[in-house]
């Protein structure tokens, strides 16, 4: 069979996308791999080029096709490459006339979900993440008070007036709870904090459960601590803030190690 042409060889195939849209990608920033995880070492040099600044946010990699010939790999291992990329939230695999994969902002949601799969399967213990709550919860609320603007305070008493009412109709739950203090974590207008708190959720409930066991009507004066804390931040009264809060988690601690303690917990 006579040698196909570079035409030829360049023709459309299958798959193949219309020609990129987004910046373009120099084709020195990719080296060949050889590796018994090849998918893994692709991963790993891509991640590099992100941290570098070297690929950034609305990038466009090259077509899978130039992707094979760059790294020297078959199109089946890019593809899973590709695939552990999307998954991590690193890129978008956009389809159609002007498809293709899309170098993406990091998803802080994403990661917190990670966090939360971890810590879902670690052995906590309702008295260890209580004492972490006391240690966070109240080491942010200088930035709450600081920070919290008329809109977050207006949504945290909104919070506190639908809690009371359901508490009023033998409603409330914990998931209530937990909701509120993730609320006001959110008031700091700190990215980071707020993946951290989301992260956090399963734990805290798991927490907030046990503690409901010892007291099954937990959650009145909780409601109406949660109330006075918002008054405090509202008024800038990092000092209140600080005291209700305080008072709210170590009541919450209190209930948390007596259940440890009738059970037997070291």
């Amino acid at each position: 069979m006579p040698p196909r042409s570079r035409s030829q060889s360049q023709a459309a195939q299958p798959g193949d996308t219309a020609p990129p849209a987004g910046n373009a990608v120099p084709d020195d920033l990719f080296k060949t791999v050889s590796s018994s995880r090849v998918s893994q070492v692709i991963v790993e040099q891509i991640r590099m080029l992100l941290k570098e600044e070297r690929l950034k946010p609305g990038d466009r990699l090259p077509s899978e096709r130039d992707l094979c010939v760059h790294f020297g790999v078959s199109r089946v291992t890019v593809r899973e490459a590709l695939r552990i990329l999307e998954a991590s939230g690193l890129v978008e695999i956009r389809v159609g006339a002007r498809g293709g994969a899309f170098v993406t902002t990091p998803d802080s949601r994403r990661v917190g979900e990670g966090l939360a799969t971890l810590l879902s399967l670690s052995p906590l213990t309702a008295a260890e993440v209580t004492e972490a709550r006391l240690v966070f919860e109240l080491g942010i609320v200088p930035l709450i008070v600081e920070r919290a603007t008329e809109e977050d305070i207006e949504a945290l008493l909104a919070l506190c007036d639908q809690h009371i009412e359901a508490m009023e109709r033998g409603e409330y739950t914990m998931e209530m709870s937990a909701a509120f203090h993730i609320q006001v974590a959110s008031s700091t207008h700190n990215a980071a904090i707020r993946m951290l708190v989301e992260s956090f959720h399963g734990p805290l409930l798991m927490s907030l459960r046990q503690a409901q066991s010892v007291e099954p009507k937990m959650g009145k004066l909780g409601s109406r601590e949660h109330r006075a804390f918002v008054e405090a931040v509202a008024a800038r009264d990092v000092a209140g803030a600080t005291a209700t809060m305080r008072a709210h988690l170590e009541r919450t601690a209190s209930r948390v190690r007596a259940d440890a303690d009738a059970s037997g917990e070291e």
